[in-house]
């Protein structure tokens, strides 16, 4: 069965939040991109036309002027390409100013060559529709006003363009081939452009799924982890009792004298002992610190052991500790307590892998453990944010669970945990834990034969 830790560490690879976020940005900015593309195709579409209008047909038109706003446009999505080229959110506001930027072209572009009179002037259908697929319904509207506003205006301002309305020649029309041609534009533009957000609708939709998907599933992993929790914590008193029964009955005669009971009664206690183990690690795992499991040791003693244990099998190359404690209190081991300090100390190794020190003190009944480095110590948002989950410098996915847990079972005793940078560099994480919360009030495991 996975553990709540367990669940915990997958989840912050694929927080579903974070995921939809993600999923929403990239379409878009594959959208803007496509925005891009479609407008180095006007541009190109635009120079070709005015060319063939003034070499083909003579049409008289204020090139230079025309040439001018073309180079405004350029400049515009040059600077659009290097603003857009990473990975960057899009708003919908960004997106509606990219689309009134090529609206405003257009006109002062229709407003140059004829204004209404211009078989092109039906290219504002295709800003229309491209705002009707990219934008919210408000942004869309507002285009819409826009468009209609700056059609009104060329056709109440502009000047007639010098073209013959000669409509009794049909497709020989010299008007009618450029609305022609325009349609055909439009047309294009659209499938191609449409086409291609239609794709990015389409993948956003079906990644959307898989997410609600993943998080269905993940929230019934996360209800059988609390389960599991729940039943390993009502599960510590029946095995602790059943504990003390069978300490007592290898005691008595009955048993002692017969060899083979005697065994059965060891095998009981060897897999009685594991699974308390087991129940202890799914609540350390699950951050709630229990004390059923621990057993009678004094404060010096289990902070030598935990020090022992640890130095023993990291790869620590110097290591100071410095246990100040004077009088040595009777405390209860507590697994959770002890995989707490490992946290921390291991933390302190992987920031500063070259030297760490552990300092114990006890000041006014409260026990204060410091874990001092000489990395580079925590940056300013993550002293803001210290002790919350998924909050870490490591640059690894699932990062500061064991910090986070660590505050959270330290909590659970009454305790606190403090972090701060030292001066000379480097980092001390303080641990401040009331003795009431170890100390030993009743002994257990002081049966009488």
């Amino acid at each position: 069965m996975q553990s709540p830790l367990d669940f915990f560490a997958r989840a912050a690879r694929t927080s579903p939040s974070a995921a939809a976020a993600n999923v929403e940005f990239a379409a878009g900015h594959k959208n803007m991109l496509q925005l891009i593309e479609l407008r180095w195709i006007a541009v190109i579409g635009q120079v070709t036309t005015i060319a063939a209008a003034i070499v083909l047909f003579g049409i008289a038109l204020p090139l230079v002027h025309m040439l001018q706003v073309l180079s405004c446009l350029i400049a515009f999505n040059i600077a659009s390409h290097l603003r857009w080229h990473e990975r960057r959110p899009v708003s919908n506001g960004e997106m509606f100013l990219a689309i009134l930027v090529d609206v405003s072209s257009l006109t002062v572009l229709l407003y140059l060559s004829g204004g209404t009179t211009n078989p092109f002037a039906f290219l504002y259908l295709l800003q229309v529709i491209v705002s009707a697929v990219l934008l919210d319904v408000l942004w869309t509207w507002s285009i819409v006003a826009i468009t209609i506003t700056c059609m009104a205006g060329l056709a109440a301002f502009a000047e007639p363009l010098a073209l013959p309305f000669d409509h009794e020649r049909g497709i020989g029309s010299l008007y009618v081939q450029g609305l022609l041609v325009c349609f055909a534009l439009n047309a294009a533009l659209l499938v191609l452009f449409v086409s291609r957000i239609s794709n990015n609708v389409r993948d956003k939709a079906t990644q959307l799924a898989a997410l609600r998907q993943s998080a269905t599933e993940e929230e019934h992993i996360v209800r059988m982890g609390l389960l599991a929790s729940g039943a390993a914590h009502e599960l510590g008193t029946p095995l602790s009792t059943v504990s003390v029964i069978l300490g007592d009955w290898k005691r008595m005669p009955a048993f002692r004298d017969d060899p083979e009971l005697l065994g059965e009664l060891t095998e009981m206690q060897t897999q009685l002992k594991r699974c308390k183990s087991i129940v202890s690690g799914i609540l350390l795992s699950a951050g709630e610190a229990r004390g059923e499991s621990a057993e009678r040791t004094t404060v010096r003693g289990f902070l030598d052991g935990l020090v022992e244990r640890w130095q023993a099998s990291r790869p620590v190359r110097a290591f100071t500790y410095n246990n100040r404690i004077a009088d040595d209190w009777p405390v209860a081991s507590d697994s959770a307590l002890r995989q707490t300090v490992d946290n921390l100390l291991d933390n302190a190794l992987e920031a500063s892998p070259d030297w760490v020190c552990f300092d114990a003190h006890i000041d006014e009944r409260t026990l204060v453990l410091s874990v001092l480095d000489r990395g580079p110590g925590f940056a300013p948002s993550m002293l803001a944010q210290f002790g919350k989950p998924y909050q870490s410098t490591k640059g690894k996915p699932g990062g500061g669970l064991g910090l986070f847990l660590a505050v959270n079972v330290v909590r659970k005793l009454g305790g606190t945990v403090t972090a701060t940078n030292r001066p000379e560099g480097g980092a001390v994480v303080m641990l401040r834990l009331p003795m009431s919360a170890i100390e030993l009030e009743e002994e257990l495991n002081d049966a009488e034969p």
